[in-house]
């Protein structure tokens, strides 16, 4: 793999985006990487949980805006959504997942930290939703996840506003379950990942999947209806 590296120990399974000179942005190359090493893992019967992570000081700065973009007809830009599969290959997989962020975790990265089942997080850690500022609508089923976290309130000051909001204040808010250090976030992330690598995986896999079921069963629509709204928003939005 290109922009990921992966690395296993004692049942757990290391992600970690390796873009560091682009703020670890997720240009295409990297989703498509994302999309398939997590069908890999959903099928992966010695991995009990899935660690995000990156290398260097940021999580990833989101979208790689800068990404040159193909040209495609109005239906095709519809149907593709490799943001969208790759939340979605997340949410499907049957392991515990732990996002394990610091700096920057901004757009599409805090979509795919609010994914997973746990975020453990640096007090460097920076989070934002900047579409509004670019003209365009929140993808990559941002918008309920992040409701489910943190509530209708704050997600509309998050959202409509685009401000960038501190570790100390999303942990408050529920968005980030445990806050360290920025020293200490790489060894709390091991000894937390280490306490449910140890759990039973069947029970602790329906577990998972029932909560899940449970909480997103209706998202999907509300993600088609996103989606639709993004398209329209950048459609509006060009000079």
């Amino acid at each position: 793999m290109r922009f990921l590296k992966l690395e296993k120990k004692n049942k757990i399974s290391y992600v970690s985006f390796k873009r560091t000179k682009s703020l670890n942005a997720l240009n295409s190359q990297t989703l498509k990487e994302l999309i398939d090493l997590n069908k890999e893992l959903e099928s992966d019967s010695k991995t009990k949980v899935v660690v995000y992570r990156s290398e260097g000081k940021n999580f990833s700065a989101g979208a790689d805006i800068k990404e040159k973009q193909k040209k495609l007809s109005k239906l095709e830009l519809w149907k593709s959504n490799l943001g969208k599969e790759a939340i979605e290959s997340i949410l499907k997989i049957n392991q515990i997942t732990i996002a394990s962020l610091r700096g920057y975790c901004l757009g599409g990265a805090a979509c795919i930290a609010s994914a997973c089942d746990f975020r453990v997080a640096s007090e460097t850690t920076l989070v934002a939703y900047p579409e509004i500022d670019l003209g365009m609508n929140l993808n990559w089923f941002g918008l309920p996840l992040l409701l489910r976290l943190i509530g209708p309130s704050k997600t509309k000051k998050m959202v409509i506003s685009g401000e960038i909001e501190n570790a100390n204040d999303l942990f408050k808010w529920g968005f980030i379950d445990e806050l360290y250090k920025d020293e200490d976030l790489k060894r709390k992330t091991d000894t937390l990942a280490k306490k449910y690598a140890l759990k039973p995986a069947l029970p602790s896999q329906m577990i998972k999947r029932s909560i899940n079921a449970l909480t997103y069963q209706s998202d999907q629509a509300i993600m088609h209806m996103d989606y639709d709204q993004f398209l329209l928003s950048r459609e509006f939005h060009k000079p």
